[in-house]
């Protein structure tokens, strides 16, 4: 049984908690209770080794760790896959311990996560504070499946705060495209990067509404006739190191293709003939963009002045190395568009990374093909893509001068589109074809767990539907694009309007 101890003018508690090891009565932040009587301190120190016998006894010491010591604690702890650890690694450092390191865990009351919550959103969007505080939720949770805390300050209570309705966390609306604009982005991003690769990606991505790292750990052993298995993604770390993992929620998955798709990749593939990585030794459908070709001062490249002469690459080096191989007048017109386009012997390479990189791709091809703007990166300023508009729909000038050297720029064809923007458009595609739910989510990669889910299942009806659709949808966006002008810069996009493969 517990007994009174007298210290001074006050009694205090003690009761045992193990053998030879006795506690004292303390209140929630672990300061010694002073009782004015006796009786009071008994009665306080029998309920806390009625508490010791149920299992239920915490040290009240224990809420004075530190949040930064527990934190380091816990993610030592964690054992998530390498993305997840990435992002609680960042949220923890960069948005939770400037405000809460010092401070104890039983200290941080539930009004101190309020402030830390306003500050963020006067800085950040709404959508990301409320991932920060998501993980100072569950970091408090598990302190508290520790003992070490009772009650969880990062905890939302209902029907509590502003009045600000559903617009209280809503981001901004997400844009999305349709079959031209889809066409139109991928040709556009050829043209930027000079080859078919980003045509050929940007109109699977659009056409499959596969998540950014599943398109580039696309392996060609998943190129199927009639499908694109999800077997894989590669996540890109902060590092820059490219993980190869399972797709997000395990979302294993065959999609749906088309029959032109189908052959559109297969094409790809039979030209590209892709070789095993370094890095993961394993033959990816797609390659990332030259070595050299990286950041805002992209060079022209070989294929750019002979899509600007009408010649092919190999008559352009020949003008370089064995001008006297050349017919004059063909060698006048490659000298003219290397002048034109700025091109400088040696200023971009032939050899190409292994991978593209999430933000060079978005930030150097993606962006400017949809917005027909280079966004703003120090020390430029944002710009539209200066283009010599002939041949139709224009080569980008690229190298010093290159503004001054073109004749016009691009027109927006959906300004503020990003690539995960195209798995938004593909789910849109399908509902406006009147796609069943339960086909549009295994598609996207998504779970339904409502009751009428476990009775809905894919039928090849459906499956027949959604490929006539799409194909119409492909179709008239060719065409469409046909009216334009018949002819594309970009060999891929070119042989489709000629009706080739």
């Amino acid at each position: 049984m517990g007994y009174a101890e007298k210290r001074g003018g006050y009694w205090r508690g003690r009761y045992k908690i193990e053998d030879g090891k006795y506690g004292t009565v303390a209140d929630s932040t672990g300061v010694v209770v002073k009782f004015a009587t006796k009786r009071e301190a008994k009665q306080a120190a029998d309920a806390e080794e009625v508490t010791v016998r149920r299992g239920e006894w915490r040290d009240p010491g224990l809420g004075h760790e530190t949040f930064g010591a527990y934190a380091s604690r816990w993610y030592a702890g964690q054992d998530l896959a390498a993305s997840t650890m990435q992002n609680y690694k960042r949220h923890i450092e960069e948005h939770l311990l400037p405000d809460f390191e010092d401070k104890a865990l039983a200290g941080i009351l539930r009004t101190d996560v309020d402030a830390w919550e306003k500050k963020e959103r006067a800085e950040y969007a709404a959508s990301s504070v409320k991932t920060w505080r998501s993980t100072l939720h569950l970091i408090f949770e598990d302190a508290i499946d520790e003992g070490l805390l009772t009650s969880n300050p990062a905890a939302r209570r209902r029907g509590r705060g502003k009045r600000a309705g559903r617009s209280r966390d809503r981001g901004p609306e997400k844009v999305v495209t349709d079959a031209l604009g889809i066409l139109l982005t991928a040709e556009r991003a050829a043209l930027l990067s000079g080859r078919d690769d980003e045509f050929v990606a940007t109109v699977l991505k659009g056409y499959t509404g596969k998540r950014w790292g599943e398109i580039v750990g696309l392996e060609t052993v998943f190129v199927r006739r009639n499908a694109i298995r999800v077997e894989w993604q590669l996540y890109e770390l902060d590092t820059g190191e490219l993980v190869r993992c399972p797709p997000k929620d395990d979302s294993y998955r065959d999609i749906d293709s088309t029959d032109w798709l189908s052959a559109l990749v297969f094409n790809h593939i039979a030209r590209t003939k892709p070789m095993p990585c370094p890095c993961h030794g394993r033959t990816y459908v797609f390659r990332g963009q030259g070595v050299a070709r990286t950041g805002g001062h992209q060079g022209a490249k070989l294929g750019d002045v002979a899509r600007r002469a009408e010649v092919s690459t190999g008559t352009v080096s020949n003008v370089l190395n064995h001008p006297d191989r050349v017919r004059e007048e063909t060698r006048i017109r490659v000298e003219l568009a290397i002048a034109e386009l700025g091109f400088v012997r040696g200023g971009a390479t032939s050899a190409h990374a292994a991978h593209w990189r999430r933000n060079g791709f978005a930030t150097w091809l993606f962006t400017p093909a949809s917005s027909g703007w280079y966004p703003k990166k120090a020390p430029q300023e944002a710009r539209p893509v200066p283009i010599l508009g002939d041949p139709w729909p224009g080569i980008p000038a690229r190298g010093r001068g290159a503004a001054a050297r073109a004749d016009a720029c691009w027109l927006p064809i959906a300004k503020g589109l990003t690539p995960h923007g195209l798995r938004h458009t593909h789910r849109t595609m399908m509902e406006d074809l009147g796609t069943e739910k339960v086909l549009m989510d295994e598609r996207m990669g998504h779970i339904d767990g409502s009751v009428s889910a476990r009775y809905a299942h894919v039928t090849p009806g459906m499956r027949r539907r959604l490929m006539l659709g799409l194909t119409e949808q492909w179709e008239a966006a060719l065409a469409a694009r046909c009216a334009l002008h018949p002819r594309s810069p970009v060999s891929a996009l070119d042989r489709l309007l000629q009706g080739g493969g």
